[in-house]
């Protein structure tokens, strides 16, 4: 099926050529078409240009009429944990109270917390649960989302959150990419032998999941209190011996290294980046790894922002992402994290667009298919309501102002 969409007011991430990503200076362009069409067939972009270039002969099955409304590529998530079990709305009433984070985490909160209540729900309840949140964000306008293991911290508990997200694959549209991480954190039963559980992550959780092709990704929570520098490395190179490309927490509340031993493993992202010393910056530097801010998990836990000027203006690129998750993010509306991103980071919005569309698909390894509007891409699109300029999505943080969804050439209901 052929569909024309035409009066589009402007239209945004018009790539002719397949890019990647965006670093430094080029973050702060957003190449756009005022007064466009777009053809979309087969569920991929076919022909997009100036309504004054519409050719005659196109013979669209559809067409839609969008004037005074803006197109702009779907949000590309490249970090959430969305299968959970729960919620832990008591630990924001604590953190409210005045306790931190880490202290929560130490009384067996925070992860733990949430590894617990998974252990407890059956797969089809966690599922159920799930899906309400993938439905969500697929109408808040996100096209590709990364979904992270890490709540179950047992051999069968890591397995149902990798199923489950297997099957959302399965049954839904938007794209997933999928991401182990095992190493989210230390049971309590394995506290006096830490050694213990990282073999267990190595010998037995390991092998399963690529037996059954149950990830694409490996991660580790490279933080104090959680995974040393070194055992981040081992269960990354144990990772990558079964196919794994690592993505990495790192520098969420103290710069230890971990950025350094992402970079010498060629990972594909490092993701929090709350705290960075001028070395961390450095070694990012004409590396392949793509650094992932979370603002809305710094807006949630009242930590210190990713410092994306510098960032930028050193020349790196910077994607965006939700951190989706019950203790510390639970939101997966991208809308919010590019207002955020603006707002607190000093982003501008075209860099803050880059960041959540090309530079998220990037980070999750699907930017040849997805994140602009370059002909062959999936035709994952968000129109928004009529507004002023693309200006207005992070200035009226509070608004929605996508009027509807396209997924693979499908309308979102």
């Amino acid at each position: 099926m052929k569909t024309l969409i035409i009066n589009i007011k402007e239209l945004l991430q018009v790539r002719e050529n397949c890019v990647l990503k965006v670093s430094g200076a080029e973050m702060a362009v957003l190449p756009t078409i005022k007064n466009a069409y777009l053809v979309i067939q087969n569920g991929l972009i076919s022909d997009f240009g100036s309504m004054e270039d519409l050719p005659e002969e196109l013979n669209p099955e559809k067409c839609i009429d969008v004037d005074g409304k803006i197109i702009l590529p779907a949000w590309c998530d490249s970090h959430t944990h969305i299968v959970y079990a729960g919620n832990r709305e008591q630990e924001f009433v604590d953190r409210i109270n005045g306790m931190t984070y880490e202290e929560i985490a130490n009384r067996g909160g925070g992860i733990l917390n949430s590894a617990t209540k998974l252990n407890e729900t059956s797969e089809e309840e966690i599922y159920n649960q799930s899906k309400v949140r993938l439905e969500e964000i697929m109408r808040l306008g996100t096209g590709a989302v990364e979904i992270k293991s890490g709540y179950g911290l047992t051999v069968e508990g890591e397995l149902k959150i990798l199923r489950i997200i297997k099957r959302l694959s399965n049954e839904y549209p938007i794209t997933i990419k999928t991401t182990f991480l095992g190493a989210h954190a230390i049971p309590k039963e394995f506290a006096a032998n830490r050694k213990a559980y990282i073999d267990l992550i190595i010998d037995e959780m390991l092998p399963e999941i690529a037996k059954n092709n149950l990830a694409d990704f490996i991660d580790v929570f490279c933080e104090t209190g959680y995974f040393t520098v070194a055992e981040t490395e081992q269960i990354i190179e144990a990772g990558i011996k079964f196919g794994l490309k690592p993505k990495i927490h790192v520098n969420q509340f103290n710069s230890i290294g971990g950025i350094q031993a992402a970079v010498k493993h060629n990972a594909l992202s490092v993701d929090h980046l709350e705290i960075m010393k001028p070395e961390d910056i450095e070694v990012l530097k004409n590396s392949e790894t793509m650094p992932v801010a979370l603002p809305s998990c710094s807006y949630f836990l009242g930590i210190p922002y990713t410092p994306a000027r510098e960032m930028i203006t050193k020349g790196l690129p910077i994607a965006l992402a939700t951190d989706f998750n019950p203790g510390s993010t639970p939101s997966g509306n991208m809308n919010f994290v590019v207002s955020t991103a603006c707002i607190k980071m000093k982003m501008t919005p075209e860099e803050a667009i880059n960041a959540a569309t090309i530079n998220g698909a990037y980070a999750m390894g699907i930017s040849e298919t997805h994140g602009s509007i370059t002909i062959g891409k999936k035709a994952n699109l968000i129109i928004t309501k009529t507004i002023s300029s693309y200006y207005q999505l992070p200035y009226a943080f509070g608004s929605n102002l996508i009027e509807s969804v396209i997924i693979e050439g499908n309308f979102i209901a």
